[in-house]
C-alpha cells in the first residue's frame, strides 16, 4: 500500500551503496545474498534466535532492495533478474513464518501458518495473473512507469507491510497466530480489491 510512496526514498538511499558495489557486481549475487539472509532467518527462527533471525531477515530485506538498485545503475536490469527476484521473495516469505512455527509448534500455529500461506497463494495469483494480462493488453510496468519487471496491481499488503508484519512476527513470536491471521485477513482484502479492480477493467 505504502511502496509507491517510499520507493523514492528507497531508491536515494540505496544507489551510493549500489554505485560502490560497482558494474562488476552481478545483481543476481546480491539477489541470492538476499536468499541466503532469508533461509539464515527462518533457520534462525526455527532455532528461537529470534534477535539474530530478525537481523537476518533485515539483512534480507536491504539486500532485495540493493539487487534493483544495483541492475538500475549499472545499466544491467534484466527479465531474468526480475524472475529471480521474485521467487526468491516468495521463497523467503514462506520459510519465515514456517520457521517460527516449527520452533514453537503447536496446533493453532500450524493452523494459523496454513491460513497465511493459504492467502498467500491466493495473492500471488491474484497479481500475477493480472500482471500478465496487464503486460498483454500493452498496460506493463514499462508503460505504468513502475520500476518493477511487470506491473504489480496495488493490495492492501505490499512490501512494506510484508516488512512490518515479519519485523512483528519476530519480535513477538509468542503472537504470532494472531499475527498471521491479521495477516492472512489483510492480504485476502487485497485479493478482493484486485477482484473488484479486475471485473471493473478487464
Amino acid at each position: 500500500m505504502f511502496d509507491d510512496l517510499l520507493r523514492a526514498f528507497k531508491d536515494r538511499l540505496l544507489a551510493a551503496p549500489a554505485r560502490a558495489l560497482g558494474p562488476s557486481c552481478p545483481p543476481a549475487v546480491v539477489t541470492l545474498c538476499a536468499l541466503a539472509a532469508g533461509v539464515a532467518a527462518a533457520w534462525l527462527a526455527a532455532e528461537r534466535s529470534y534477535a539474530w533471525a530478525l537481523a537476518a531477515w533485515l539483512a534480507n530485506r536491504v539486500l532485495d532492495g540493493l539487487d534493483g538498485a544495483v541492475a538500475r545503475v549499472h545499466g544491467r536490469a534484466s527479465d531474468l533478474g526480475g524472475y529471480l527476484d521474485i521467487l526468491c521473495d516468495f521463497a523467503v516469505y514462506a520459510l519465515v513464518p514456517i520457521g517460527l512455527v516449527a520452533g514453537a509448534p503447536t496446533s493453532e500455529g500450524w493452523r494459523a501458518l496454513a491460513i497465511l500461506l493459504a492467502a498467500f497463494y491466493l495473492n500471488a495469483a491474484s497479481w500475477l495473473y493480472l500482471a500478465a494480462v496487464l503486460e498483454r493488453r500493452g498496460r506493463g510496468a514499462a508503460v505504468s512507469g513502475q520500476l518493477t519487471s511487470v506491473a504489480m496491481p496495488a493490495g492492501l499488503i505490499a512490501g512494506t507491510e510484508t516488512i512490518v508484519f515479519y519485523t512483528l512476527f519476530l519480535l513477538f513470536p509468542a503472537q504470532a497466530v494472531p499475527l498471521f491471521l491479521a495477516m492472512a485477513a489483510l492480504v485476502l482484502v487485497g485479493v478482493t480489491q484486485r477482484a473488484v479492480w479486475a471485473r471493473r477493467t478487464l
